[in-house]
């Protein structure tokens, strides 16, 4: 498995794990063994306990239900597990993103439905092949699974019983940090009133803040929704479907902005990568077979009121599903998906309709009679005609303009919206390029030492905290180096000089940098690009990445080149790269190196290798170093080719040494770095740590967009040792 995990940098311990290009974990391989042998030498504390002689080679697995990056991924096909499952006569029932198989982890007949929903109660994931049984809710990976399959044909069993499986430990301070973390939730959930015991007349000033004034007491009594005083937010709560148990809660806060729009922040507990939470899940019954699937949770208020079809929210945002929530949208053949009103939440309806199935999947085209519900609830519009006028996700062979003319009109009213996820620290990167946009190939090229790797890990960084997940492929630079960089650019300011004086601060600066949807590839040197698509594909499908950023092509390649044509070699990785970027929907930056030539400024010839690189690209950014031609120390970007509408040009850098970090003026590079995390003083125990996060988001200045709920904070709990999966 030499390198196939996807790295994501929370707190920089997880960046020590990284070790000449592998992973290393604290749990060493958990495997269960015959009670009369003893544990093999190095094993303990990883979890390894004595189980059923019966089970005599078992991989650790979790009940939990929250993926994790301590499994490897290990790619497979489809038609992988269809054989294997075939060879060893499992019968299979095909579904939309699943497949479902009787489970061996329970008896037959003990599903969790009648018929064959309950006899086929485990679902496999048919693009990862991970595994979740939902009786028992047993969940692992495909390899995990192929080992107990054959346990329970060898062995002769039916089943095995949840007692006989041997799940994965989780270390103590993980369990201790769930224990505070359930503490939290109880305690703000016990401290916040229902709507139905708050005065009238504040209820009403509360639904009017968050535009929900036509939401009944009623829906929200049949959601669990809360109000929390303290930060007069409106709590929406997180119920397991199986035991009804609150394990989690989302805060939402709202506040006027210049009298016209609204600020929403919203934080979770767990945090959003465990934040696992299908708003209105536990209301679904096992008949029901419609389903409208919204962004944000007054949304599934508004349907389930206005129109009575089940309805259920995406856990963080409109662009996010985490694979393990699949299983539980099996069972419905028609899912709209109604996400918002503006063009990215049509973007985001069309490609969560590829991971569920364009088959059954409809969608909500927006309009200004088509807002996100909420808002046409508030303006009594029709819901139930408005879900009657979806148009299909499957996309068609043939279309005439009457099918492409509200796209077009969409284009052309939205065009800002469309041109992507502006820079924050490149302005005159904006004018020209307009926006970082999904689907498209960059490249970028400069003299060796100019500053490319430096200069495209502030770019990215740039739209990582606008909540871009991004994925780094580094062949050169080590990850803990990189991660380095990234984080003195991030403080603006070098925080190995306040280590020893202020260590808390340097603490709580990762805390909140390990929060960035921000992933590395643990290869290092040459690697085959299969590989690496693979990786790619699978970090794109299970952390909802939106760029990646290969440095540099050539040290990928490596030795290669050396057996066959290295232009042809070349010519055939990127187009995989451009072939991957239009399918997956994901920005793909490669940086290459030039030819090696006369001193002179780079010309888009001047990129190493044939005219296919710069042919396959949407975007080509040279930087010019000047002090090959002038002698100054000043650098520039040129943009030599922009496909989105043509505009090309050259701008100025100032180079910041002591932050690592380009600006396009010595005014931008003067600026003071921003304020440092606030930190909790001392004695101050008996205050909540997400109350204070939550106080100090309503204090929060202008960064918000209005009537969008753009990020995500969380409860930062210093130096837990643990990998989570999706950030935000």
């Amino acid at each position: 498995m030499n390198g196939l995990f996807v790295s994501h940098c929370r707190h920089l311990s997880v960046v020590k794990c990284i070790h000449n290009g592998q992973l290393t974990f604290s749990h060493p391989s958990v495997w269960a063994h015959v009670s009369n042998l003893k544990p093999p030498p190095g094993s303990q504390g990883s979890g390894i306990r004595a189980v059923s002689p019966v089970l005599t080679h078992l991989r650790g697995l979790r009940n939990d239900a929250l993926p994790t990056l301590e499994d490897p991924i290990n790619p497979v096909t489809i038609t992988d597990i269809r054989k294997f499952l075939s060879c060893r006569q499992v019968p299979i029932q095909d579904g939309y993103s699943c497949l479902r198989i009787p489970s061996p982890f329970e008896a037959s007949g003990r599903g969790s439905g009648a018929g064959d929903r309950g006899r086929f109660g485990l679902y496999i994931d048919k693009t990862t092949g991970s595994f979740l049984c939902m009786q028992t809710q047993v969940e692992g990976s495909w390899e995990d699974l192929k080992d107990h399959v054959l346990l329970v044909q060898k062995e002769g069993h039916t089943a095995l019983s949840p007692q006989q499986v041997h799940r994965k430990a989780r270390s103590i301070e993980n369990r201790l940090y769930k224990e505070k973390e359930i503490q939290e939730v109880q305690k703000i959930w016990e401290a916040s009133s229902a709507f139905v015991d708050i005065q009238k007349e504040e209820a009403e000033h509360v639904k009017t803040m968050f535009s929900m004034s036509k939401i009944s007491n009623a829906t929200l009594r049949k959601f669990g929704v809360k109000f929390y005083r303290p930060t007069q937010s409106v709590v929406f709560p997180w119920f397991s479907p199986h035991t009804h148990r609150l394990v989690g809660i989302k805060l939402v806060s709202v506040r006027e902005h210049a009298g016209t729009s609204d600020l929403y922040t919203q934080l979770t507990l767990p945090r959003p990568a465990w934040y696992h939470n299908l708003f209105g899940l536990p209301l679904i019954r096992p008949s029901d077979s419609q389903l409208v699937l919204t962004g944000h949770e007054m949304d599934t208020l508004a349907v389930n009121q206005a129109t009575g079809i089940p309805s259920l929210t995406l856990p963080c945002g409109p662009s996010c599903l985490a694979p393990v929530l699949l299983p539980y949208l099996e069972q419905f053949s028609k899912v709209t998906l109604w996400l918002g009103e503006d063009p990215r939440s049509w973007e985001a309806s069309r490609e969560l309709s590829c991971r569920l199935g364009p088959s059954r999947c409809w969608l909500v085209r927006p309009g200004e009679q088509q807002p996100r519900p909420r808002d046409a609830l508030t303006s009594r519009l029709n819901l139930s005609g408005i879900l009657r006028n979806t148009v299909p996700a499957e996309p068609q062979a043939l279309v005439s303009f009457r099918q492409l003319r509200q796209d077009v009109l969409g284009e052309m009213k939205n065009k800002d919206r469309l041109a992507g996820v502006k820079w924050s620290r490149f302005s005159q990167l904006n004018q020209i390029l307009k926006g970082h946009r999904r689907g498209e190939l960059t490249v970028l090229t400069g003299p060796t030492g100019s500053g490319k790797t430096t200069f495209i890990s502030e770019c990215a960084l740039d739209l990582c905290t606008q909540g871009v997940g991004t994925l780094w492929g580094s062949f050169e630079m080590s990850n803990v180096r990189l991660a380095r960089v990234m984080l003195t650019q991030y403080t603006q300011s070098r925080l190995e000089e306040t280590l020893e004086r202020q260590p808390h601060l340097c603490h709580s600066w990762a805390d909140h940098f390990q929060e960035l949807p921000l992933y590395f590839m643990t290869f290092h040197g040459p690697k085959n690009i299969k590989i690496v698509l693979e990786t790619m594909n699978h970090a794109v499908y299970l952390y909802d990445i939106s760029h990646v950023i290969i440095d540099n092509l050539q040290f990928m390649i490596g030795q290669e080149s050396l057996h066959v044509d290295k232009f042809a070699l070349q010519d055939r990785i990127v187009r995989a790269f451009r072939q991957f970027a239009s399918r997956a929907g994901c920005h793909v930056t490669l940086i290459i190196h030039p030819r090696k030539e006369e001193e002179g400024n780079l010309q888009m010839a001047s990129i190493f290798g044939s005219a296919k690189a710069a042919q396959e690209a949407d975007n080509v950014l040279i930087l010019q170093d000047c002090t090959r031609v002038s002698g100054t120390s000043r650098r520039r970007i040129q943009v030599v080719k922009n496909r989105y509408d043509g505009e090309v040009g050259t701008f100025s850098l100032d180079f910041n040494k002591t932050t690592l970090s380009f600006t396009c003026s010595k005014e931008e590079n003067a600026r003071p770095p921003p304020p440092p995390p606030r930190l909790q003083g001392k004695g101050s125990g008996e205050s909540s740590e997400f109350v204070t996060k939550a106080l100090e988001l309503k204090e929060a200045a202008t960064w918000t967009k209005p009537n969008k709920i753009v990020k995500r904070f969380k409860v930062n709990y210093r130096a837990m040792p643990y990998v989570d999966s999706v950030g935000g």
